[in-house]
């Protein structure tokens, strides 16, 4: 009995420490204490009256977990290993050997060095098989990938020694592993003499910066007009987004706002009075994977009238989660607020249908036909709202809705397509081609040599190998209609072997049809400001 006290003691001090924050009433409070002895009354009996023997840590985090999905979509528990991972990823760095890769037939593969980390100092390549980490094995025997990351990074200043097989020869190499920088910003490149694209994949704690440098680089090289490409970003760091707002509008504007029951209202504004990028034409790329982070600047710049917003409706996460570290160091994430653009739309979309419907939510709005007509959304008045200079109609309630539409191009994606991506063919051939062909790809001077005198007939000949070899049956007609996709992708891939993430994206933007769209409008200033001037109330 005196570990249930003890228990319960625990569990009540826990409470009593928040609850001046949370400012809650005596009659709450009472409630609360009672349904927390219950807690853990029903913990401590699992615990000693149990059949079997159970983990103490993993009814813990079920309950924990439990009660999160009953609150909303995005309110979450991360253990100790996920918040670690998940914090690198924003934070912009980890300690390791600086490599991307993919386990590609049980071997794990190396799809790009990352820039100034040790592996790409030392002349380690895409494609590249690492089958040797201190004398042990890790190719070839199902190792998980978490058991070949543990073995692979380590603090900076150590040392890690491997084995690479390239093109049947073994080499060696003794990495001394350091801090490796994780970039946000895939592209920054002149897409016309006077268009600058740039391709931000998540909103980390360095993005602001490297949109600075990729602007600045940009307008070295005579820009005037700016493409922003959010497609499938999902978010991050609300203060990365913020601040590259702060870049593009006025001083003094109203970027988000945030408000909750226990959260009071915080407004964002601007405080650059001098904008890197405050008067040239820009056009923000969305999709329907566009979310949070992503949608607070599409929508402080909708709602200003800065820019054109083109694609297809975003995602709809509108919540703010903050973090709540636990003793262990593992962590609740929870909703605190919902966020605003500035003329007061929330762009949450619905989840009173509970988690489930939640999630299914993308493929109802495919089956609907969202994403082929505009005209299939059909959002209720008091959805609308005005932005706030020229008064056109935007509404709230679920995402931002693009001021010009893209269809997806469902026809380009067909059953054979869809075998062919799902089974990593492109990645896989992309890789053995460069190894085998390296020399012969580097005597192209640039991407832009490259993309138009690379001849692809053999690269089509070695997927239809791998399609052989891995028994997909298809038709001559099938394949006739899918090798001009599968041929660019593959391209694509082997640019980006050769000249890094950036490559990629200048050769498969060439039939991006949201792109493409978006070069169209920048290119004919008329029409531009008639597109910005449209649904004026």
């Amino acid at each position: 009995m005196k570990r249930y006290t003890l228990i319960y003691i625990v569990a009540l001090l826990l409470f009593s420490s928040n609850t001046a924050s949370a400012q809650m009433s005596i009659e709450d409070q009472e409630s609360a204490s009672t349904n927390i002895r219950k807690l853990a009354n029903a913990y401590w009996l699992i615990l000693s009256q149990y059949v079997d023997s159970v983990s103490s840590e993993k009814i813990t985090e079920n309950a924990i977990t439990s009660m999160l999905d009953n609150l909303d979509p995005h309110s979450s528990y991360l253990n100790k290993e996920e918040v670690k991972s998940s914090n690198e990823t924003l934070q912009g760095n980890f300690e390791g050997i600086g490599i991307s890769y993919n386990m590609i037939e049980d071997t794990l593969t190396v799809i790009e060095t990352i820039s100034g980390g040790p592996c790409e100092k030392l002349g380690v390549l895409p494609g590249d098989k690492i089958i040797y980490v201190n004398d042990s094995t890790i190719a070839g025997i199902k190792m998980p990938t978490t058991d070949i990351m543990k073995r692979l990074r380590g603090p900076k200043g150590t040392k890690v020694n491997v084995k690479i097989l390239r093109q049947g020869k073994w080499i060696p190499f003794s990495i001394i592993r350091d801090k490796i920088p994780i970039y946000s910003i895939d592209a920054a490149y002149m897409l016309t003499p006077k268009i600058g694209y740039i391709k931000i994949n998540r909103f980390a704690a360095t993005t602001y910066t490297e949109m600075l440098k990729a602007i600045m680089k940009l307008k070295s090289l005579g820009m005037s007009k700016l493409i922003v490409d959010l497609q499938s970003n999902g978010g991050g760091y609300m203060q990365s987004a913020v601040n590259i707002v702060d870049e593009f509008l006025p001083d003094n504007k109203t970027i988000v706002y945030t408000e909750g029951k226990n959260t009071p209202k915080e407004v964002l504004r601007t405080q650059n009075s001098n904008g890197i990028f405050e008067d040239g034409k820009m056009v923000i790329l969305i999709n329907e994977y566009s979310a949070s982070a992503s949608e607070i600047l599409s929508g402080a710049i909708q709602d200003w009238d800065r820019a054109l917003i083109v694609g297809r409706r975003s995602f709809g996460k509108g919540l703010v989660q903050r973090p709540f570290t636990l003793n262990d160091g593992s962590e609740i994430r929870l909703t605190i607020a919902r966020y605003h653009t500035p003329s007061g739309r929330c762009i949450q979309r619905p989840y009173t249908g509970g988690k489930e419907a939640y999630e299914k939510d993308m493929k109802k709005r495919y089956e609907h036909g969202e994403f082929v007509s505009a005209d299939s959304i059909n959002l209720p008045d008091s959805l609308k709202y005005s932005t706030l200079l020229l008064k056109r109609t935007v509404y709230g309630g679920g995402g931002i809705m693009p001021d010009v539409f893209v269809p997806a191009d469902t026809t380009t994606m067909s059953q054979l397509d869809k075998e062919i991506f799902n089974n990593g063919i492109p990645n896989t051939v992309s890789l053995s081609y460069t190894d085998k062909h390296r020399r012969e790809l580097e005597l192209y001077n640039n991407v832009k040599t490259f993309e138009n005198k690379f001849d692809t007939t053999n690269l089509l000949k070695d997927i239809e190998a791998e399609l052989a070899n891995k028994k997909i049956v298809y038709t001559a007609k099938e394949w006739e209609d899918s090798k001009e996709l599968v041929s660019l992708r593959t391209k694509a891939l082997v640019a980006r072997n050769i000249w890094g993430i950036e490559a990629y994206y200048q050769i498969v933007n060439k039939e991006d049809n949201i792109v493409k769209r978006a070069i169209e409008i920048l290119s004919d200033d008329n029409k531009y400001e008639q597109l910005l001037q449209t649904n004026k109330k």
